[in-house]
């Protein structure tokens, strides 16, 4: 009871400290330029160039390479970090009467931090001087998984967690529920927000389905060469028909919620 207690008042501590809410809130800034940079290599594709990666491994490339690229890089890590430990500490001090959503909400807490933590850390990869292949990750993690007892449907299994966040993700869109969580002002420039969340979640839900999907492919062809992430779902995207159009829509999409995450940058809810 004791250690609950105090896990409440460090996370209550850490949500009441103006210098964190910054930290935090740059994080979203950090991720709306990731989401543009992905964006716009997955539109370079659907147009016939793009020989970076449409993944964050593709937009921590660019941003190493950059002026000032160590610093960006590092200030990402920290605003990752801070959204990640925000998240955590939403998950701690959730107080829903309902057992049911109180651990459904404690549990889209810590995934969402835990997606954060793997961002941030790939940031400190580059920060540090080296480079990350996501599709590689992804690859080398389905193999091992294939490779263990029960492999198979532990990588369908994945697949479809992954596949049930990218729905998410379009049901939220739809439904507009991300403006729950915002102190939106009104007018033209809350009906942009709107606009821009909507257009921005569906088009990543729609990424994160396909990458999902590939997991599913790659388990029952027992190929994890089929499973690379996000940069594979997106060139997937590519070779359908009319391809090129659906990719340029979501890299569209993308690039209009790195944008959002601006706005929730200065609109959230802390």
């Amino acid at each position: 009871m004791n250690t609950r207690n105090s896990a409440a008042s460090a996370a209550s501590a850490a949500q009441d400290s103006t210098t964190f809410r910054v930290l935090a809130r740059i994080g979203y800034v950090v991720l709306g330029i990731l989401h543009l940079l992905i964006g716009g290599i997955a539109i370079s594709i659907a147009t016939g160039g793009g020989g970076e990666k449409a993944d964050q491994g593709g937009a921590m490339q660019q941003i190493q390479q950059s002026p000032a690229g160590v610093f960006l890089l590092w200030l990402i890590v920290l605003g990752l970090l801070a959204l990640a430990i925000w998240q955590i500490a939403e998950a701690v001090v959730e107080r829903d009467p309902d057992t049911k959503k109180k651990w459904g909400h404690r549990v889209k807490f810590l995934g969402t931090a835990a997606a954060y933590i793997a961002i941030g850390a790939t940031a400190l990869v580059y920060a540090l001087g080296g480079q990350s292949q996501s599709s590689e990750s992804s690859q080398s993690f389905s193999a091992k998984l294939l490779a263990a007892p029960a492999g198979v449907a532990l990588l369908v299994l994945v697949g479809l967690i992954v596949a049930a966040i990218g729905i998410a993700f379009i049901v939220r869109g739809f439904t507009k529920a991300f403006m729950k969580n915002l102190s939106a002002p009104g007018g033209t420039a809350r009906s942009g927000i709107v606009a821009f969340g909507v257009a921005g979640y569906i088009a990543k839900g729609v990424a994160v389905g396909v990458a999902g999907v590939l997991f599913v492919i790659a388990a029952l062809t027992h190929n994890p060469e089929t499973a690379g992430g996000l940069d594979s779902a997106l060139r997937t995207l590519a070779g359908l028909p009319y391809g090129p159009i659906i990719l340029w829509i979501v890299g569209a999409g993308l690039v209009l919620y790195g944008l959002f995450c601006f706005a929730r940058a200065r609109y959230a809810r802390m």
